[in-house]
């Protein structure tokens, strides 16, 4: 790789880093931005699901665009400056119905911006064939790094000026943005003539149930460990830590996976995951100490890393190549936008009337469901192919 080529690869690792520690906070703390609004746990399970129900609309309009304008760069670029005069606005809102407005339209133009930067990242990997794992592992060590070091000042001044915490990150990605440098997608394009073609193939459907499953789980924990944490006693700042926590576990799991996971089935690997997301949830529901709570973090690495990396690579292998971005599109829908929304709509209900333990029990049976449905389909996929063999 030569100067220039290596300084362009800098330049968006450097914004990778930016635009994730703009999540880390957005992750950590705004729920607990929302409680200092005097917004009760049913208002915040609402507000945080509003974020996934929006992308289902937004990430399809603003990939499209990106296709037919033929750049990601530039429309990068207007969605950061969007989500930077959203956040101004956000922050003078104290009014539940203000907020609802206000973010709806943040989440609009915010949402997008992860898969337009992993759909760059590996675009401009596969250019200097290289590995997207080298860009996408800076996104969590900006996410890590966020975590501790702004969640550290946010315990110290409050929760209350964490928009104002994203305000200034998302000037500083939109001036990185401006240093990367522009590529075509080469991706293939969502095709909807191809959706039914992939639903009725039964492995792909059952694949998405399980999948869906996981990510309520999952998108659970992530919504409600911050105000579970709280609840028990814990400082603000120590939501911080537990997000630095998840996010620097995940790190040596990709290269990992990365060097080795190809000598592993996916379906073996994806029924691991489930299995320790259900036995973290099981301890999150049983602890009662706000830093045993934020340990439970730790296990981000066996479960989320796992998933995230196996499941994209199993998903390659039983869509057919014309439909993998279609295929692609559903997941993402998937795991972000219809998780989201349905676990924001469980667990605000179940957090405000029960309490943290029963929303991490819940998450832990939505797992336990998951992981028997990975393990059977591994299982019948097995016993089918020794079948077939022996009729040879």
């Amino acid at each position: 790789m030569n100067h220039s080529e290596r300084h362009e690869t800098n330049w968006l690792r450097a914004y990778t880093f930016a635009i994730f520690m703009i999540s880390a906070v957005i992750i950590s703390y705004m729920p607990l931005y929302f409680k200092s609004l005097g917004f009760d746990s049913v208002q915040i399970g609402f507000l945080y699901s509003l974020g996934p129900m929006i992308s289902i609309v937004s990430n399809f309009i603003w990939g499209v665009t990106s296709d037919r304008l033929q750049t990601i760069k530039k429309v990068i670029l207007f969605l950061l400056t969007a989500i930077t005069v959203m956040a101004f606005f956000v922050g003078m809102a104290k009014s539940y119905v203000a907020v609802i407005v206000l973010m709806s339209a943040f989440n609009f133009f915010y949402y997008p911006l992860f898969p337009l930067t992993d759909s760059l990242s590996i675009v401009t990997s596969q250019a200097k064939g290289k590995s997207f794992i080298g860009i996408r592992v800076f996104g969590s060590i900006g996410f890590a790094v966020s975590a501790l070091l702004l969640g550290l000042l946010l315990g110290r001044i409050g929760a209350s000026y964490t928009i104002y915490v994203i305000l200034v990150l998302s000037l500083i990605s939109l001036l990185l943005a401006t240093m990367i440098k522009d590529r075509r997608a080469s991706v293939k394009k969502m095709e909807f003539g191809g959706l039914w073609t992939i639903l009725k193939q039964r492995e792909v459907l059952l694949f998405f149930l399980c999948a869906l499953l996981l990510a309520i789980a999952h998108r659970m924990n992530e919504a409600f460990i911050g105000l579970s944490i709280v609840m028990l006693g814990g400082p603000e700042s120590i939501v911080g830590y537990a997000w630095m926590i998840s996010a620097v576990s995940e790190i040596p799991i990709f290269f990992l996976l990365n060097a080795y996971g190809n000598r592993f089935k996916e379906l073996p690997l994806l029924t691991v995951s489930a299995i320790m997301y259900t036995l973290r949830f099981l301890i999150a529901a049983s602890v009662s100490d706000p830093y045993l709570l934020m340990s439970t973090q730790a296990m981000h690495s066996v479960s989320f890393g796992i998933f995230y990396f196996v499941a994209v690579r199993h998903l390659s292998n039983i869509i057919p190549e014309q439909y993998r971005a279609t295929g692609m599109a559903i997941y993402t829908i998937v795991w972000s936008s219809l998780a989201g929304l349905l676990s924001g709509a469980i667990g605000g209900p179940l957090l405000e009337s029960y309490g943290k333990d029963t929303v991490f029990y819940a998450a832990c049976g939505f797992a336990i469901v998951a992981g028997i449905g990975f393990f059977l389909m591994s299982w019948l996929g097995q016993k089918h192919k020794i079948k077939s063999v022996s009729q040879v």
